[in-house]
């Protein structure tokens, strides 16, 4: 019925449908060529100022040495432009971090805007779904500037008109494997504008080992590791109660031990109180001394202990009713941190009834009503699931280490944790190379952060208890 017809036989072509009188011609409209130099010439002219704006430095280090040829000859170009890589090679050899942080960090930006992301960012957005291909014209999201962290390519994106954040959320493996990246993380800047964040390297792919005890006595919040940013790991216990989730081998204890040991010299100034239950008898039990009385094991124990902590809680918002809103550590009322080691032991997993329904009545009320009267609850558990922990939402403050089902990320963080690049079912499970390693939501914001507490080893908790005990400093 159709055959290939030679040159522009098509122009005669009468019908493409048997058996009807309808004529199809193609419509042919003959371009002037003035008018086509005209518009090659716009494209040009508009393709080099965006140049000139996009990239200033970059297109005049370039253009200088061949004006300066073209006006005063190859002698006087080669005379004024040598002192500039000069100077910069003495910089970068005398203040290496300097010149890295003004001007190599600005270069490497410029070469993975051209190099990386421009050249691929048509393909991957049409392959990932991000952009469309209609009627032959391409509708992709803006390309905005590139910044360069130590550690990460910063890419401010414009989406188009009708996207949202989870349309990118949903692709952040297509956008990592496209780009050359490890993993891809979306925090939305602005109304229609987004930044992605793209690792180059891991700089939490070392074990920190145990950090210093502070030199003053210090309530919160306290260092207890390293952010992926390079910047210290504060972790506020006064004012908030936190939820630490992992599984077994994640690197719980590493901030649990790191905490206590932040607060060692609030607890000796008599500013902080630190009450420990430990149901499993293999974690808090490394420093018992450093706890007295205030320790407690057995499930019965434990649930003595918590009923003190809800005495001490409801005396003093019985003295504080009228007077203030919120608690200023002092000898007297000082800050009181009831450690929880594996919550769901005392909870879900205990088979005596009575004692379960004490302890998870006494955990709610301190949970609700503790943090104004400077009582706060750190807890830890292996399973995030609601009925093995129903009161997780209580918690303002949660941490998700190592995790074994992509589900349990939201169940720790919250709805959309994981969308937005809290990975943490992929955290290795070599404990070099993972343990500690988590993400972090805060209760004033929704991004979650990647961090790694420090390893405080056994060697170093019987250090410190046993200079704590002799009343030395335990540093």
């Amino acid at each position: 019925m159709f055959k290939l017809l030679p040159g522009d036989e098509t122009r005669n072509l009468v019908t493409t449908t048997p058996d009807t009188a309808i004529v199809f011609r193609p419509a042919v409209i003959r371009t002037p060529a003035i008018l086509t130099l005209i518009i090659y010439t716009w494209r040009l002219l508009a393709g080099l100022v965006r140049l000139l704006w996009r990239h200033p430095v970059a297109m005049l280090a370039t253009l200088t040495p061949g004006v300066l040829t073209l006006l005063y000859g190859w002698q006087t170009a080669v005379l004024l432009t040598t002192p500039v890589p000069v100077g910069l090679a003495a910089w970068a050899l005398t203040n290496w971090n300097s010149f890295v942080r003004l001007i190599g960090r600005r270069l490497l930006a410029w070469w993975r805007l051209v190099w990386v992301y421009r050249r691929h960012w048509q393909p991957v957005m049409i392959v990932s779904g991000l952009g469309r291909h209609l009627w032959g014209r391409d509708y992709l999201p803006h390309l905005g500037k590139v910044t360069c962290t130590p550690w990460a390519d910063l890419v401010s994106v414009r989406m188009l008109k009708g996207q949202s954040v989870k349309d990118w959320a949903d692709r952040l493996d297509h956008l990592a494997q496209g780009f050359g990246a490890a993993s891809c993380r979306v925090a939305l800047t602005r109304a229609g504008r987004l930044t992605l964040t793209f690792p180059r390297h891991d700089p939490l792919a070392e074990r920190i080992p145990a950090l210093p005890v502070p030199g003053t006595p210090t309530v919160g919040p306290v260092e207890i590791g390293k952010q992926e940013d390079g910047r210290p790991w504060l972790l506020k216990v006064h004012g908030t109660h936190v939820l630490v989730a992992g599984a077994t081998g994640a690197g719980k204890g590493s901030i649990i031990w790191s905490t206590i040991r932040g607060l060692l010299p609030a607890v000796r100034a008599g500013l902080v109180e630190i009450w420990a239950l430990d149901p499993k008898l293999m974690e808090l039990s490394y420093g018992r001394s450093l706890f007295g009385a205030r320790y407690a094991a057995t499930p019965e124990d434990c649930a003595d202990l918590l009923d003190q902590a809800v005495t001490v809680m409801q005396n003093r918002a019985a003295r504080f009713a009228g007077l203030q809103r919120s608690h200023t550590p002092t000898v007297d009322d000082p800050f009181v941190l009831v450690v929880v080691d594996e919550v769901a032991f005392l909870t879900a997993y205990q088979s005596d009834r009575e004692l379960r329904r004490r302890i998870s009545a006494a955990l709610a009320t301190l949970t609700t009503q503790g943090r104004a009267v400077g009582v706060g609850v750190l807890a830890a558990l292996q399973d995030p699931r609601k009925e093995v922990m129903n009161i997780r939402n209580l918690f303002p403050d949660k941490i998700a280490l190592r995790l074994d089902e992509s589900e349990q990320v939201d169940m720790v963080l919250g709805d959309g944790a994981r969308d937005r690049g809290a990975l943490a079912d992929h955290i290795s499970p070599v404990p070099e190379l993972g343990a500690g390693v988590g993400y972090v939501r805060l209760e004033t914001s929704p991004d979650p952060v990647r961090v790694r507490a420090a390893y405080v080893s056994d060697t170093d908790i019987r250090d410190m208890a046993d200079a704590f005990a002799a009343g030395e400093d335990p540093r």
